[in-house]
């Protein structure tokens, strides 16, 4: 019975720990595709959901790629690099490889294209535009993190399951305050009972000594009365003596 409770307990911490790293990827995931100058990153490293299959088949829509911050100054051409841009009038970011770089005055410039795509993109880009260059992929793991992004997915992957595990915790926060005060009623019993056996046992060794007191003065009494017996006779024993010796005289 403890090992399976034991095992369902490892069970649960487990699952718990995949809903955080999801719930963590969804977050960060969405923190960094926001429109901002700064994209969120975790050692510089970022993971990012494509959504159109522009690169295919280098990754294709429903892969998670994973982007690190690097100096533009060690970029080269046929690099694939996420940048900003503007796309359908919109900031946005994209993941292009880097199909040409101008240098004008020590001023670089980059002519992106998508591997799927028949031409260059409209918008050449600079350092500044550059967040990372791209190292790796997950295959379909954007989907789970588009998935996470609707309402749906959110509370059945991350929000019923936080909830079954706080539920849970407080199920075996109750249990375990249960077990702990029958073992604090049973350690009081043994305890008592303890207390009790010692309780006897003086009064048991009480009425021992009293006995043995009494038995000593007992003792005592018949020994002074023998010998105020010896005494007595001793006396007599004199006088008689004290008669012959009269009586010879």
């Amino acid at each position: 019975m403890k090992a399976l409770k034991r095992g369902a307990t490892i069970l649960i911490s487990i699952l718990l720990w995949a809903v955080i790293l999801l719930a963590a990827l969804f977050a960060f995931t969405t923190l960094a595709t926001k429109n901002s100058n700064q994209v969120a990153s975790l050692a510089g490293f970022t993971p990012l959901s494509v959504v159109s299959d522009s690169m295919a088949p280098t990754f294709n829509a429903g892969d998670l790629i994973i982007i690190r911050k690097c100096d533009p100054a060690t970029l080269n051409q046929g690099d694939i690099v996420t940048f900003h841009t503007i796309i359908n009038n919109e900031f946005a970011l994209n993941t292009h490889r880097i199909a040409e770089i101008q240098d004008q005055g020590g001023v670089r410039s980059y002519v992106t294209k998508g591997d799927n795509n028949a031409i260059a993109d409209v918008h050449m880009i600079s350092d500044g535009d550059i967040v990372g260059k791209y190292v790796a992929k997950l295959p379909n793991f954007g989907k789970v993190v588009q998935f996470l992004s609707g309402s749906t997915g959110f509370l059945l992957v991350i929000v019923l399951p936080l909830l079954v595990f706080f539920i849970y915790q407080v199920y075996h926060l109750v249990t375990v305050s249960i077990d702990l005060k029958k073992a604090l009623a049973v350690e009081s019993v043994q305890e008592n009972a303890q207390a009790d056996t010692l309780l006897a046992d003086a009064a048991r060794a009480k009425e021992e000594a009293a006995k043995a007191k009494a038995e000593a003065e007992a003792a005592k009494k018949e020994a002074e009365a023998a010998l105020a017996e010896a005494k007595r006779l001793r006396e007599e024993a004199e006088k008689q003596t004290e008669v012959k010796d009269e009586k010879h005289e």
